[in-house]
C-alpha cells in the first residue's frame, strides 16, 4: 500500500506542471474574441518596436485598432505587456512558449488571428518592414468565417437526469449490490 501511494504521488507531482502548463497562455483567452499582435524586441530602443509604437499611438490607427479587434502584446527585454499594462513573468513565459518560438535576439511580429493560427510572422531584416498598414490590409484580406469567430459556448447542461431503469413512477430504483471482490491468489 505504502509503495502505491509512493508511485501515485510521485506521478502527480512529475504530471502536475504539465497540466497546469496546457492552455495558460494569454493568448487562449483571446481566442476567438480578439486578434493578438505579438511584437517581440531585445529593448525599448529596437527601431521595429518604436516604428510600430509611435504609428499605434495616432488617434486613426488607434481605431483602426479598436475596429479590427487587435490586442496588442509585446516583449521587451523578457518583460511583457498587453496593451500598455504590465504581464507577470509567468504569462509571458507562458506567451513566449505558446508562441513556440526558438531562442533568438532578432524582433519578431506575429499577427494571431481569433482561430489562433499565425496570419503574419516576420522576423529579424523582414520585421523593419512591418507597419499597421500592412497588419491592417491582412486582417481585412481574412476571409469572413475568420471575422465573425467567436468562441463556442458549451451545450446546456440538462437539468433532470432520466430516470434509472426500473424506476416506476418517477420513483429512484433500489441501489444495487455492491459486486462481490475478486479473490486475490495466493503466493
Amino acid at each position: 500500500m505504502l509503495i502505491r501511494s509512493l508511485t501515485l504521488a510521485t506521478l502527480l507531482a512529475i504530471a502536475g506542471p504539465l497540466f497546469a502548463a496546457d492552455g495558460d497562455s494569454p493568448l487562449d483567452i483571446d481566442r476567438g474574441r480578439a486578434r493578438p499582435l505579438i511584437v517581440i524586441a531585445p529593448s525599448t530602443a529596437d527601431p521595429v518596436w518604436r516604428n510600430l509604437k509611435q504609428s499605434m499611438e495616432e488617434p486613426a490607427n488607434k481605431q483602426g485598432l479598436t475596429e479590427r479587434n487587435i490586442r496588442v502584446y509585446s516583449v521587451l527585454n523578457m518583460s511583457g505587456q498587453l496593451d500598455g499594462k504590465d504581464l507577470g513573468q509567468q504569462d509571458t513565459m507562458a506567451l513566449i512558449r505558446a508562441l513556440k518560438l526558438g531562442a533568438g535576439a532578432l524582433p519578431k511580429v506575429i499577427l494571431v488571428g481569433k482561430d489562433g493560427e499565425k496570419k503574419l510572422e516576420s522576423s529579424g531584416e523582414e520585421s523593419k518592414t512591418v507597419d499597421l498598414k500592412k497588419i491592417f490590409d491582412t486582417v481585412d484580406a481574412l476571409p469572413a468565417t475568420e471575422k465573425e469567430a467567436v468562441v463556442p459556448t458549451p451545450p446546456p447542461v440538462a437539468a433532470e437526469a432520466a430516470p434509472a431503469k426500473g424506476a416506476k413512477n418517477g420513483k429512484p430504483a433500489k441501489p444495487a449490490k455492491p459486486a462481490k471482490p475478486p479473490e486475490q491468489p495466493d503466493d
